[in-house]
């Protein structure tokens, strides 16, 4: 864990209470997410990596209460004060040709890191990312250009297959041998009942510290209890007590 000093190169609306915020300033991060200090807040924000580059990052967040709504309102050259290299990510190497990505809503954003290292050692990917509807969506283009097929899903049909992500699993001509697997707790664990082979999920808790010293993200795991924020976020199917 390292305490790093960003500045704010762009904090954008991308899509419907949906924000991109590029950081720049002490150089590429580690980790699976980092933790923002938005004052005037005592308790940090956790939130995850979706890019990196040689003097920054970048995350995506949505508007979802007084502390993200503060974060969207900070203009461009506004120092953060971020804790970075916390959690442990996915397993990239797990994958040995072919790779199954199965995001819902911002799930999408750390899968996108993920496929960036995929593509990059020369595996298959395929993306089924599911959102509410059409202005929810994110990062499309940006997976179409590393993938070999992305599915989208909207709940309300207007773009896509109707439905839930387990939807187009279900009625999709699958190849491959792992995947991995981001978004809302109630669809991971559709997904992990629904795909029969080895797989990883980034599950979501309420964090304190980010560093593992508070204990209160701990889960219970087939191996014990477990924290998310230091054992985790991204976990091996076999291990998840859902």
């Amino acid at each position: 864990m390292k305490k790093k000093v960003y500045k704010i190169e762009t904090n954008r609306l991308i899509a419907a209470d949906t924000y991109e915020l590029v950081l720049s300033g002490e150089g590429p991060v580690g980790g699976e997410f980092v933790h923002l200090e938005i004052p005037p807040y005592f308790l940090r924000r956790p939130f995850s990596v979706c890019d990196t580059s040689e003097s920054g990052l970048t995350l995506l967040y949505k508007t979802v209460g007084q502390g993200t709504r503060t974060l969207a309102a900070l203009p461009k050259g506004t120092s953060m004060n971020v804790l970075t290299g916390l959690g442990k990510g996915f397993s990239a190497d797990a994958c040995q040709t072919s790779a199954l990505l199965v995001g819902g809503g911002l799930g999408a954003a750390p899968l996108y890191l993920l496929a960036k290292k995929l593509h990059k050692q020369g595996k298959h990917i395929t993306a089924v990312l599911g959102f509410n509807k059409a202005d929810e969506i994110v990062l499309r283009k940006e997976f179409e250009a590393l993938c070999d097929k992305v599915a989208i899903t909207t709940l309300d049909g207007s773009v896509g297959i109707k439905g839930f992500v387990t939807d187009a699993l279900q009625a999709m001509m699958l190849n491959y041998d792992f995947f991995y697997t981001c978004g809302p707790m109630v669809m991971m664990k559709a997904v992990c009942g629904v795909l029969s082979g080895p797989g990883e999920a980034s599950l979501e808790e309420r964090m304190g510290c980010g560093a593992g010293f508070c204990y209160g993200c701990t889960i219970q795991t087939t191996r014990g209890p477990r924290r998310v924020c230091k054992d985790g976020p991204v976990f091996k199917k076999e291990e998840i007590v859902w």
